[in-house]
């Protein structure tokens, strides 16, 4: 059978909406959030349920496709889409099921994080996750998850019950701590590198109003408030969350006309208590250096998730560096505030992530993510709409990430890394690499998922030792 001819009976059997170059439609769905990415995919398959997200991985397997797997697009490198290949689009599987009794929320892995919030919120609960409700529940997940209630709620894959999954083979499996352990293993934390999943088990947790909002201070003082934080975040209450950033004031409201466009730092923050409460714990940071400005109050959990949605929409230019910090010494913070203060246009910035607390305290190989003794994930993001200032967010980006990464612990947060090769992926996973290599020998042994952060499966002897230390 020719490869058209093949193409025309996957048509035929698909429930969903089957795209090629031309149709309409296609240009359209091929983007992805980061606006640097345009590729060309052979076709794209709208899956409308689990039966055709297996048609669409037999087809691709029997005629020697390359396959993507898309959730939300949102990830940096773009590894949701590829060229000439097929790519398995999970957005129109889209569906949100809260059980307020035992609190498990089932989510469509077609998702973002909006949903998951909008659906939670009337039970007074949430699901830890990252900062921008536009980004996709699949890809945040597979790569672990952090965000607002980190320090209290730990990772969203330390929240995840069970996933459902297509397999290389076109199989259907159910991975958790009862069910293929070692897969479920392996996907908190693993991505998208050992099937498609098409649904995830999550475990609710009482989140309702939280006090949040961001505090900014001008430049000049970063250094100090840098020095302040970095103390303060390792010994606060687990309730109480904030990320460091280095940023340009956004040209509106609610910023005051004054500081617009004003290079600043900032420190977000989310906590889950009183106001009263909130004020108590933060008013030294406001008796040390009183902020230029402040807007805290007590708000609902999808507001603040959706705080910064619309400085970033879809379809800008990004470039992403990032690594893991179990320390800020006084050095990084001087290279912090020689790049900070060179930010290239007004949407680049840095943030620093406390990855500390309760998701401290589960060991290093209790799931893939590996960075358990992390304090801090850094992101360094060269940010702008226009294609004509790429080489200038790229060259920032890299020459501020080469300054501080001696300074870092090796590895970096899966979801925040562009493609950088083998040795990074080592690196981010340290010493459950083999491990992951061996779940990927079983389970994909012909490495038919490898567009993304790609772990290649093990040798027969690898797996064999791997098996020996798990």
């Amino acid at each position: 059978m020719s490869l058209e001819q093949a193409i025309a009976e996957f048509r035929s059997r698909f429930r969903g909406t089957v795209l090629a170059p031309g149709d309409n439609g296609y240009d359209e769905s091929r983007k992805v959030y980061n606006g640097m990415i345009d590729r060309k995919p052979a076709l794209i398959a709208q899956c409308a349920d689990v039966a055709d997200v297996i048609t669409a991985v037999r087809m691709a397997k029997t005629n020697g496709l390359r396959v993507s797997i898309r959730g939300g697009g949102h990830n940096a490198a773009g590894l949701g889409v590829c060229d000439d290949g097929l790519v398995i689009d999970l957005a129109p599987m889209r569906y949100v099921r809260v059980d307020p009794s035992s609190r498990h929320v089932l989510v469509g892995a077609g998702c973002r994080w909006s949903d998951v919030d909008h659906a939670t919120h009337a039970f007074g609960l949430a699901v830890p996750s990252g900062i921008i409700s536009t980004t996709g529940v699949a890809g945040l997940t597979l790569g672990g998850g952090m965000g607002h209630l980190t320090r209290k709620y730990c990772l969203t894959i330390d929240n995840l019950l069970a996933v459902d999954m297509v397999l290389a083979d076109g199989s259907f499996v159910v991975a958790s701590a009862d069910e293929n352990p070692d897969l479920f293993w392996a996907v908190r934390g693993g991505g998208g590198n050992f099937g498609v999943v098409t649904s995830f088990l999550f475990e609710g947790q009482p989140v309702s109003t939280v006090c949040a909002g961001p505090m900014l201070w001008h430049l000049e003082d970063a250094a100090d408030v840098m020095k302040w934080y970095r103390e303060f975040i390792t010994q606060a209450p687990e309730e109480m969350n904030g990320f460091f950033a280095i940023m340009t004031v956004p040209p509106g409201p609610p910023f005051p006309e004054d500081l617009h466009l004003r290079k600043m730092c900032a420190i977000v923050w989310c906590y889950q208590g009183t106001i009263e409460q909130a004020n108590t714990i933060l008013q030294p940071i406001r008796d040390y250096r009183k902020p230029a400005f402040e807007l805290f109050m007590a708000m609902p959990f999808p507001m603040l998730q959706g705080l910064f949605d619309g400085i970033y929409p879809a379809g800008l230019e990004w470039y992403w560096k990032a690594d893991f910090f179990k320390e800020l010494s006084d050095g990084a913070i001087a290279r912090h505030l020689e790049h900070g203060s060179r930010l290239p246009t007004w949407q680049s910035t840095m943030h620093l992530y406390p990855v500390n607390g309760k998701a401290n305290r589960i060991g290093e190989a209790d799931t893939a993510f590996a960075h358990r003794d992390a304090v801090w994930s850094e992101v360094i993001v060269g940010v702008d709409p226009d294609p004509a200032n790429r080489q200038k967010i790229v060259d920032w980006a890299r020459a501020y990430y080469d300054d501080l990464h001696p300074f870092g612990a090796g590895g970096a947060y899966l979801n925040f890394m562009m493609e950088e090769g083998e040795d990074r992926i080592r690196a981010t996973y340290r010493g459950n690499y083999e491990r992951l290599a061996a779940v990927k020998a079983k389970y994909d042994p012909e490495n038919f998922f490898n567009v993304n952060q790609n772990i290649r499966p093990a040798s027969a002897a690898d797996v064999q030792r791997a098996s020996g230390s798990a």
